[in-house]
């Protein structure tokens, strides 16, 4: 028989990961995430089976300044993976005060499990190039000299990154999966692209959903921070306002592509001193 949730389980909108089939609250308080099967690379983003292997390692169990909720069970089948965790209530947690839990938790010591995610933005550059870069800017007439130079300079960026310390990462640090307070710490859903990558990572995909400015985000955070921040943030804001022009609904990607300027002139900059 087909896996089916309960009835009386009530569907959250939280879990837009590619491998998420559905979440849920249960009666007694439960979240349930259905995972079904696809990408199979296990240092690969999106790997379908990352977030039950993060659960049942509690390798982020009780990490600083970032964490995952309780796991509470971990059910394989044919189909797919049902993982249960416990419930996290939201908490209005301000910018600034999220940048600094983030950079507490890259500044933890965690061996890099052999299913952890690796090269995120290299693999998201790659699949840019597959859909003709950022051409869809030119397009559209926003495509600026320092646009353009970002791109050029994209294998030296990747290269600076490559050389930056490598710490655990979040994967995707949008406010929406840092919900819950433990202490002084967040408690974090939603880690598909878990694994350890640049300094900074997590930081730049924070500076994307704020309106915090970069130096005060990145305040008291360490110049290799800072480095990692902007170039993540610069390729991947500009990639998905790239992407954006191409769907029926396009967000908010090209709004914010116009506040990223200053970001991309300081990634720019990053970039080309590597290619020195």
């Amino acid at each position: 028989m087909p896996w089916q949730p309960s009835r009386d389980w009530k569907p959250l909108t939280s879990g837009t990961g590619q491998a998420t089939g559905g979440v849920w609250l249960t009666p007694d308080g439960q979240v349930v995430k259905r995972l079904v099967p696809g990408v199979t690379d296990h240092r690969h983003h999106a790997f379908w089976e990352r977030q039950a292997l993060v659960a049942e390692s509690g390798v982020v169990a009780g990490t600083a300044g970032l964490r995952a909720p309780a796991c509470l069970g971990v059910e394989r089948d044919e189909e797919g993976i049902t993982l249960r965790t416990a419930y996290t209530s939201p908490v209005d947690w301000a910018p600034e005060t999220l940048a600094a839990a983030l950079g507490r938790f890259g500044a933890c010591s965690l061996g890099e499990p052999a299913w952890g995610a690796r090269d995120v933005l290299r693999d998201r550059l790659r699949t840019a190039e597959g859909r003709g870069g950022w051409s869809a800017l030119s397009g559209a007439g926003l495509a600026s000299v320092a646009i353009e130079e970002l791109w050029a300079r994209r294998e030296s960026a990747l290269a600076v990154l490559d050389e930056l310390p490598r710490v655990p990462t979040h994967g995707d640090a949008h406010p929406v999966n840092l919900l819950g307070r433990d202490g002084a710490d967040v408690v974090a859903i939603d880690w598909e692209q878990f694994g350890l990558g640049p300094a900074g990572f997590d930081l730049g995909y924070l500076l994307l959903a704020t309106e915090v400015p970069l130096d005060d985000l990145l305040d008291g955070q360490s110049g290799s921070a800072r480095r990692g921040a902007v170039l993540v943030a610069a390729y991947t804001g500009v990639s998905r306002a790239a992407w954006a022009l191409g769907q029926p609904d396009p967000g908010d990607h090209v709004e914010r592509l116009a506040k990223l300027s200053a970001v991309v002139d300081e990634a720019v900059s990053h970039a080309s001193w590597k290619a020195w």
